[in-house]
């Protein structure tokens, strides 16, 4: 399953120089940050909602517009799904608490 991240990314950094007319995710990094953030955030506000209701098949599905949203995102900024996977590889063993302790700063 990680080839479909390589591949995602491949087509979204592709549509970084896309014209907007030409595909939605051109047309969304034409908006610039806020318009991608604005979609995140509806994104999240429909995965909760999805979540809600208890549907497995919604919840799925608002979480892959989630995702997506947020490739767009990472992809934008220069990043990749491989960065967030290497933090998640990080913190893996870890305790939750001992992670959180470990980024506040006295």
């Amino acid at each position: 399953m990680e080839n479909i991240l390589q591949q995602l990314t491949q087509v979204l950094e592709e549509r970084k120089n896309a014209d907007p007319d030409s595909s939605y995710v051109a047309k969304l990094y034409d908006k610039g940050l806020d318009g991608i953030l604005k979609k995140i955030g509806e994104e999240a506000t429909e995965t909760v909602m999805a979540a809600k209701d208890g549907d497995p098949d919604k919840i799925v599905y608002e979480t892959a517009d989630l995702w997506f949203h947020c490739m767009i995102l990472l992809v934008n900024q220069g990043l990749s799904p491989d960065d967030v996977l290497n933090e998640l590889a990080r913190r893996f063993g870890l305790s939750g608490l001992e992670e959180k302790a470990s980024r506040i700063k006295d």
